[in-house]
């Protein structure tokens, strides 16, 4: 029988871990029919892929999105695409619109996730058709997707569902018996749909958006303890996971995860859970040294099945002006967050009272845990209307002055227009040594790109390709930290796996999602920094990555959607090439 598609002398990895072999891939029916060392006959086949000298690997897995919106929009999810993810998944964080009405949930997820409103609530005014898990799946099932896609069930998706917005959000407020039986049943419904399980946040640094309840934290960080075990409760039951992340002003609440976690207490079996986030972070430099050990010694003693998402490349935020997530840690932060009119935002961030208020807490805050290091001679200015500030930091333009570094940073956005002043900084990950190191750490995975969101933040829908970048720097130099293939094994199997769906591997039998990858492109231009106008978004700037030259081909399900940096005709529009992957994992033995 004749191939749909050839991939010829390629460096073949079955995503596994096992060491590389040249083979070449006969593809037929959307399966990878064959897996030879010689060749195949390409009597009337469509498309051959000569990849001598390439790299053949699984399609890369990104755990950790918020494209719950831009599915409906653009259900090609190019950006991931283009650099070589064939699966992703949706309903991280406490977030997923599956059972909160339209506004509802629009306000739960544009001020978290940084995507304008007004976009997210269209697209899920107009689109969307479901009130159940089960109409969800058969929604997203429908639409021509690019990638596969999987989806949890968010908290306080659940939570808004049975309580309402406003008690859901309401210092106080604890469900009654019969509606934390009704969210049981609830989470019970999504399951039963193929939902891989609940996703929480506990941090309160998250607000809602919208004109209601603006400000006020999502709704799972409301929940008690005895909410949070008796849904999951029903992901024990059931074998399915939990995502989450502890509130980082209790680091000791974490132990909570590693208890409800464990297979003991005469449990019949343990929870998996996957929690954020795993980075050398600049904010606690010694934290690093003891996670992932810490994490291990737990797991053991506890009998716990807990690991932490980790981005394996320097963590490097953007912010226009005051518009980054971070500052929703100090309550000045959120009162500025609070206004829209750039006018009346930029007379509070003028207020002497305000920035008393803002200073006290800020130097406070440098006492605690924290998710920005609050360093401002680290924070450096990329764009803005006074060209003499571009390329210093707020921390030089305060010695300068001789201010309080909050002061320069407020007096620079005020004097220039708060939203006109673009700068940057490395919040994390920022050594190699220690980024090294927790490539290799078994008590982390690879997750927690945040991809479809922070648009104007951040951009890391490419960190498979840095990873390998990295992984291939290293063996040139002499000193490996991973080898190539468990790198692979890390980016696809094992959370594949871990998360319980079928991806992930790339052998005879298995469905054909594959990306065909120049080591020669995995060059400087994996880092650069891009901005591309985003049509469904109102022509908003994103930043994007754009290093085509690494990928040559994309297929998801047998199909090349992606080559020689185009998209295929009708991709994500007509073409239909990803599907909803639904709970239930295949056995996978790590190496």
């Amino acid at each position: 029988m004749a191939y749909d598609l050839i991939i010829r002398n390629g460096l073949w990895f079955d995503g596994l871990g096992n060491v590389p072999q040249v083979r070449t891939l006969g593809i037929r029916d959307g399966v990878v029919a064959d897996v030879v060392a010689g060749d195949l006959d390409d009597a009337g086949c469509p498309e051959v892929i000569d990849a001598a000298g390439k790299w053949v690997v699984p399609g890369f897995i990104d755990v950790h999105t918020h494209y719950d919106a831009e599915v409906l929009l653009d259900p090609g999810l190019r950006e991931s695409v283009r650099h070589g993810v064939t699966t992703v998944l949706l309903g991280n964080c406490s977030l997923s619109t599956v059972y909160a009405d339209a506004e509802d949930a629009a306000d739960l997820f544009s001020r978290v996730e940084a995507v304008p409103r007004k976009f997210v609530l269209d697209a899920l005014r107009s689109r969307k058709t479901w009130s159940t898990p089960a109409e969800y799946v058969q929604a997203l099932d429908e639409l021509p997707l690019g990638p596969n896609i999987g989806s949890m069930l968010g908290h306080s998706d659940l939570r808004t569902a049975v309580l309402g917005l406003d008690r859901a959000t309401t210092d106080g407020v604890v469900p009654t018996d019969a509606e934390l039986e009704k969210m049981a049943a609830l989470l019970d419904e999504g399951l039963d749909a193929g939902l891989l399980g609940m996703s929480g946040m506990d941090a309160a640094i998250d607000k809602l958006d919208g004109d209601r309840f603006r400000s006020r934290a999502l709704p799972s960080t409301f929940a008690t303890w005895r909410e949070r075990r008796r849904l999951i409760k029903v992901l024990r039951k059931r074998g399915r996971m939990l995502q989450s992340a502890p509130n980082v002003k209790k680091p000791l609440t974490a132990l909570n995860f590693f208890l409800t976690s464990s297979g003991m207490f005469g449990r019949r079996r343990g929870v998996r859970m996957s929690l954020l986030v795993s980075a050398d972070a600049k904010s606690s430099p010694g934290a690093v040294r003891v996670m992932g050990p810490g994490t291990r010694l737990l797991n053991a003693v506890l009998g716990a099945n807990v690991r932490f998402q980790h981005l394996p490349v320097p963590f490097e935020l953007y912010s226009d002006g005051i518009d980054l997530p971070v500052f929703e840690e100090f309550g000045a932060g959120t009162a500025a967050l609070h206004l829209r009119d750039q006018l009346e935002r930029n007379a509070l961030l003028a207020d002497t009272e305000y920035r008393r208020r803002f200073r006290k807490s800020f130097d406070r805050k440098k006492l605690g845990p924290s998710l920005w290091h609050r360093d401002f001679h680290d924070a450096t200015i990329v764009e803005c209307p006074d060209a003499s500030l571009i390329g210093k930091s707020f921390g030089q333009i305060a010695d300068e002055r001789k201010l309080h570094p909050l002061d320069a940073f407020l007096d620079v956005l005020v004097e220039n227009g708060e939203r006109n002043v673009r700068w940057t900084t490395i919040v994390a990950n920022h050594r190699p040594k220690y980024l090294d190191m927790l490539a290799g750490e078994p008590a982390i995975h690879m997750g927690f790109s945040d991809a479809g969101a922070h648009l104007r933040n951040m951009a890391f829908y490419n960190f498979s390709l840095r990873l390998l970048k990295r992984v291939r720097e290293a063996q040139a130099a002499g000193r490996p930290f991973l080898s190539t293939e468990r790198a692979v094994y890390r980016l696809t199997a094992e959370v594949a796996d871990w998360f319980g769906f079928d991806a992930g591997t790339l052998r005879r039998g298995d469905r054909a999602d594959f990306v065909v990858i120049d080591p020669a492109g995995l060059d400087d231009s994996v880092d650069g920094y891009h901005e591309e106008q985003v049509p469904f978004y109102g022509g908003l700037s994103r930043m994007v990555n754009r290093n085509d030259g690494a990928v040559v081909a994309t297929g998801v399900g047998g199909t090349v959607v992606f080559r020689n940096g185009q998209f295929c005709d009708g991709y994500g529009t007509t073409a239909k090439s990803g599907r909803f992957l639904r709970a239930g994992s295949r056995a996978l033995q790590p190496v």
